[in-house]
């Protein structure tokens, strides 16, 4: 049981996780802290918090749970903010896509990596953001990977743990630099294909007719690109190195498409097609892999 969650970021992920572990009877009160004081008043109002502050320090006053769910560039600011009015046995845990810059930004701040800092990051979300767009079930058998460290106090890991386990989700733990790495492909990719493609598109002359004409496979895809920009740029940046090498992987791999089209070869794009095929229905939409949300938290 919580007895007193500090959530830093009280947007979809952060408001998601308040409703889920209230809804569970995991959480006793709830403090949120944010720079938007109408989206604070609003996540007040819809009972999503029981009390709020503009100032992390103060959130953070008395709380034995504390929650980091703002945009990756603001991390190192509030981890700041936080240094030295924490309680002593209070856990640090936070929602970023990015975790070698989680542990990065936390070595600055605190001087060294705190051991009840555990990283984490829930793999789910929408292309909404904002209180408004927070539900309790957002969780429910989707992933957070917690990323330890060798330093990483045993009781603090366990207690994040049931506590995203309270909220309905399924708890694994990863290597920071190996999360990175795989979420820049499975993630962060997907959702700069989407923003770019959008872009393309949009300064295309006749862009009004071809977003007029966009059939449901061009909205199912596309969707992701609605989310929220600051975000992406600070994750784009945060993960600069795994998510270029991936970016120009695949510019290998559409350029081959091109070149095949080009030259009508059907046999090799039929090969392209049952692979790529084979593999999604094998691996993304098998019983035993959770549903995935559109977009991490930043």
């Amino acid at each position: 049981m919580i007895e007193r969650l500090a959530i830093i970021g009280v947007g979809l992920i952060g408001g998601s996780l308040a409703r889920a572990l209230r809804s569970a009877g995991a959480v006793g009160e709830i403090i949120g802290c944010g720079r938007s004081t109408a989206n604070l008043e609003l996540a007040f109002d819809l009972g999503v918090i029981d009390g709020c502050t503009r100032d992390p320090a103060e959130a953070v006053e008395d709380a034995d749970m504390v929650f980091v769910a703002v945009p990756l560039g603001a991390v190192r600011g509030v981890f700041e903010r936080i240094n030295g009015r924490l309680r002593e046995d209070a856990v640090i845990t936070d929602g970023g896509s990015v975790k070698g810059s989680i542990v990065a930004d936390a070595a600055t701040a605190f001087g060294e990596v705190p051991a009840r800092l555990v990283p984490g990051h829930p793999i789910a979300g929408t292309e909404h953001s904002g209180v408004a767009a927070s539900f309790p079930e957002l969780y429910h058998n989707r992933r957070v990977i917690l990323t330890p460290l060798p330093q990483t106090d045993v009781l603090a890991l366990d207690r994040v743990r049931a506590m995203w386990q309270a909220a309905g989700a399924v708890v694994t733990e990863m290597d920071v630099a190996h999360h990175d790495a795989v979420l820049a492909a499975t993630s962060h990719l997907p959702h700069m294909l989407a923003f770019g493609l959008v872009d393309l598109l949009a300064r295309q002359q006749d862009n009004d007719e071809i977003f007029r004409y966009a059939a449901g496979g061009f909205r199912d895809f596309t969707r992701i690109a609605s989310s929220n920009p600051v975000m992406w740029r600070d994750i784009c940046i945060a993960n600069a190195e795994a998510l270029s090498s991936m970016l120009a992987r695949f510019g290998e791999e559409m350029t081959d498409l091109a070149d095949t089209i080009r030259r009508r070869d059907g046999e090799h794009l039929l090969e392209i097609f049952t692979r790529a095929k084979t593999a999604r229905d094998a691996y993304v939409d098998g019983v035993s892999s959770p549903e995935q949300g559109p977009e991490p938290s930043g």
